[in-house]
């Protein structure tokens, strides 16, 4: 399995802008297609953005509104989320997560995730 740390959440307010990212130790790193999660108190984990392991197929949830972009640098065994225009309802815990294997249309499921990071918690402020 792949190690995986995210990093970069933080405190903003309404319509900012923050970047995380998501650092795998893994010399295989591109075996593994990446997503991003999303928790709140009291409700599941959700799958909001994904990217497959060479860049080819990316997944957004429709929630976002086409304000996050994920991408990935496969030489610094990186992924980013780029989100802009911060809302209240983006306050969450934010998860990275790996999958092994293919999926048609690179839509993988929550439960394709086996590797995952400890979280990062973004708080946007009205």
């Amino acid at each position: 399995q792949v190690q995986l740390v995210e990093s970069g959440g933080g405190l903003v307010q309404a319509g900012d802008s923050l970047k995380l990212s998501c650092a795998a130790s893994s010399r295989t790193f591109t075996d593994y297609n990446i997503g991003w999660f999303r928790q709140v108190p009291g409700k599941e984990r959700e799958l909001i953005v994904s990217i497959s392991r060479f860049h080819s197929r990316v997944y957004y949830d429709d929630s976002l509104e086409g304000r996050f972009t994920i991408s990935r640098d496969n030489a610094k065994n990186t992924v980013y989320l780029q989100m802009d225009n911060l809302k209240p309802e983006d306050t969450a815990i934010y998860y990275c997560a790996g999958a092994s294997g293919v999926r048609a249309g690179g839509r993988f499921r929550p439960d394709d995730f086996t590797s995952w990071g400890q979280g990062t918690q973004v708080t946007v402020s009205s």
